[in-house]
Protein backbone atom coordinates (compact mmCIF):
# COMPACT_ATOMS: atom_id res chain seq x y z
CA UNK A 1 0.00 0.00 0.00
CA UNK A 2 0.92 3.69 -0.55
CA UNK A 3 1.46 6.51 2.04
CA UNK A 4 -0.35 8.80 -0.33
CA UNK A 5 -4.06 9.75 0.31
CA UNK A 6 -6.36 7.81 -2.43
CA UNK A 7 -10.23 8.55 -2.56
CA UNK A 8 -11.50 4.92 -3.69
CA UNK A 9 -14.21 6.05 -6.00
CA UNK A 10 -14.74 9.24 -8.47
CA UNK A 11 -16.87 11.65 -7.55
CA UNK A 12 -20.27 11.44 -9.08
CA UNK A 13 -21.56 13.93 -11.51
CA UNK A 14 -23.72 15.67 -8.93
CA UNK A 15 -20.55 17.48 -7.67
CA UNK A 16 -20.70 19.24 -11.09
CA UNK A 17 -24.23 19.89 -10.80
CA UNK A 18 -23.92 21.34 -7.26
CA UNK A 19 -20.92 23.88 -8.48
CA UNK A 20 -23.30 25.26 -11.17
CA UNK A 21 -25.80 25.67 -9.19
CA UNK A 22 -23.42 27.74 -6.98
CA UNK A 23 -22.69 30.04 -10.17
CA UNK A 24 -25.68 30.55 -11.22
CA UNK A 25 -26.94 31.31 -7.67
CA UNK A 26 -23.97 33.81 -7.02
CA UNK A 27 -24.25 35.32 -10.44
CA UNK A 28 -27.95 35.85 -9.32
CA UNK A 29 -26.69 37.63 -6.06
CA UNK A 30 -24.49 39.53 -7.54
CA UNK A 31 -27.05 40.98 -9.84
CA UNK A 32 -29.50 41.79 -7.17
CA UNK A 33 -27.27 43.70 -4.67
CA UNK A 34 -25.68 45.57 -7.51
CA UNK A 35 -29.39 46.55 -8.55
CA UNK A 36 -30.03 46.84 -4.55
CA UNK A 37 -27.42 49.24 -4.13
CA UNK A 38 -27.03 50.58 -7.25
CA UNK A 39 -23.34 49.76 -8.19
CA UNK A 40 -21.17 50.61 -10.45
CA UNK A 41 -17.89 50.63 -11.50
CA UNK A 42 -15.22 50.01 -8.27
CA UNK A 43 -17.96 48.83 -6.39
CA UNK A 44 -19.46 46.39 -9.15
CA UNK A 45 -15.93 45.29 -9.39
CA UNK A 46 -15.69 44.53 -5.93
CA UNK A 47 -18.63 42.82 -5.52
CA UNK A 48 -17.79 40.56 -7.95
CA UNK A 49 -14.06 39.77 -7.31
CA UNK A 50 -15.52 38.72 -4.07
CA UNK A 51 -18.57 36.17 -5.05
CA UNK A 52 -16.01 35.27 -7.88
CA UNK A 53 -13.39 34.35 -4.94
CA UNK A 54 -16.05 32.90 -2.88
CA UNK A 55 -17.15 30.50 -5.93
CA UNK A 56 -13.65 29.24 -6.34
CA UNK A 57 -12.94 28.27 -2.62
CA UNK A 58 -16.17 26.91 -2.43
CA UNK A 59 -15.99 24.63 -5.44
CA UNK A 60 -12.49 23.66 -4.73
CA UNK A 61 -13.80 22.67 -1.23
CA UNK A 62 -16.83 20.62 -2.92
CA UNK A 63 -14.35 19.20 -5.62
CA UNK A 64 -11.76 18.00 -2.84
CA UNK A 65 -14.60 16.98 -0.08
CA UNK A 66 -15.03 13.21 0.25
CA UNK A 67 -13.14 10.43 2.36
CA UNK A 68 -9.87 9.29 1.20
CA UNK A 69 -7.42 6.40 2.94
CA UNK A 70 -3.48 6.14 2.68
CA UNK A 71 -1.66 3.44 4.99
CA UNK A 72 -1.65 6.25 7.78
CA UNK A 73 -6.03 5.59 8.02
CA UNK A 74 -9.07 7.60 7.25
CA UNK A 75 -9.11 11.06 6.12
CA UNK A 76 -12.67 12.97 6.10
CA UNK A 77 -12.55 16.10 3.73
CA UNK A 78 -16.11 18.26 4.37
CA UNK A 79 -17.10 21.25 3.17
CA UNK A 80 -15.10 23.94 6.16
CA UNK A 81 -12.92 20.83 7.63
CA UNK A 82 -10.87 17.81 7.36
CA UNK A 83 -10.02 15.18 9.80
CA UNK A 84 -7.46 12.79 10.23
CA UNK A 85 -8.40 9.40 12.05
CA UNK A 86 -5.58 6.60 12.54
CA UNK A 87 -6.40 2.99 11.74
CA UNK A 88 -5.68 2.44 15.40
CA UNK A 89 -7.82 4.94 16.60
CA UNK A 90 -10.80 3.35 14.93
CA UNK A 91 -12.39 0.47 16.92
CA UNK A 92 -15.11 -0.23 13.71
CA UNK A 93 -16.74 1.25 10.25
CA UNK A 94 -20.11 0.13 10.07
CA UNK A 95 -23.16 1.08 8.27
CA UNK A 96 -26.24 3.67 9.47
CA UNK A 97 -29.90 3.68 8.52
CA UNK A 98 -30.21 7.48 8.80
CA UNK A 99 -33.67 9.00 9.40
CA UNK A 100 -35.00 12.34 10.24
CA UNK A 101 -38.01 13.05 12.91
CA UNK A 102 -41.04 15.89 11.75
CA UNK A 103 -42.18 15.21 15.32
CA UNK A 104 -43.60 11.77 15.49
CA UNK A 105 -43.16 11.08 12.05
CA UNK A 106 -39.95 9.27 10.94
CA UNK A 107 -38.34 10.28 7.84
CA UNK A 108 -35.83 7.32 6.09
CA UNK A 109 -32.64 9.17 4.55
CA UNK A 110 -31.13 6.07 3.46
CA UNK A 111 -27.61 4.62 4.42
CA UNK A 112 -24.44 6.37 5.75
CA UNK A 113 -21.48 4.97 6.86
CA UNK A 114 -20.19 6.13 10.24
CA UNK A 115 -16.60 5.36 12.23
CA UNK A 116 -16.79 4.31 15.80
CA UNK A 117 -13.80 5.68 17.36
CA UNK A 118 -11.96 3.53 20.14
CA UNK A 119 -12.85 6.34 22.65
CA UNK A 120 -16.62 5.51 22.24
CA UNK A 121 -17.25 8.66 20.05
CA UNK A 122 -19.06 8.28 16.39
CA UNK A 123 -17.54 10.56 13.52
CA UNK A 124 -19.78 10.79 10.34
CA UNK A 125 -17.80 10.56 6.93
CA UNK A 126 -19.19 12.25 4.09
CA UNK A 127 -20.37 8.69 2.44
CA UNK A 128 -24.19 9.05 2.22
CA UNK A 129 -26.37 6.13 -0.22
CA UNK A 130 -28.33 9.51 -1.42
CA UNK A 131 -25.39 11.69 -1.57
CA UNK A 132 -24.24 12.92 -4.67
CA UNK A 133 -21.75 10.88 -5.44
CA UNK A 134 -23.22 7.97 -4.95
CA UNK A 135 -27.19 8.57 -5.71
CA UNK A 136 -27.28 6.83 -9.07
CA UNK A 137 -24.49 4.00 -7.76
CA UNK A 138 -25.20 1.87 -4.67
CA UNK A 139 -23.00 -0.40 -6.11
CA UNK A 140 -20.23 2.04 -5.89
CA UNK A 141 -20.92 3.30 -2.25
CA UNK A 142 -21.09 -0.71 -0.81
CA UNK A 143 -17.57 -1.24 -2.71
CA UNK A 144 -16.54 2.04 -0.95
CA UNK A 145 -17.88 1.19 2.59
CA UNK A 146 -16.21 -2.80 1.78
CA UNK A 147 -13.07 -1.20 0.82
CA UNK A 148 -12.76 0.79 4.09
CA UNK A 149 -13.22 -1.67 6.36
CA UNK A 150 -11.02 -4.34 4.88
CA UNK A 151 -8.47 -1.67 5.15
CA UNK A 152 -9.12 -1.00 8.82
CA UNK A 153 -8.74 -4.60 9.22
CA UNK A 154 -5.65 -5.66 7.48
CA UNK A 155 -4.33 -2.34 9.11
CA UNK A 156 -5.01 -3.48 12.64
CA UNK A 157 -4.11 -6.74 12.62
CA UNK A 158 -1.33 -7.75 13.96
CA UNK A 159 2.10 -8.34 12.53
Amino acid sequence: MSPAWTRPYTPGTGRWIVIGWEAVSLAALAWTTADMFGLVGTGLTVLAAALAAVWVVGSWRIVEMGVYVSDHGVRIRGLLRTRTLAWSDIQHIWLHRAEHRLGPIRIPSGLTVLIERRDGRTVNTELWAQGVDFHSRPSVFKAVYHELRTRHVTATQPA
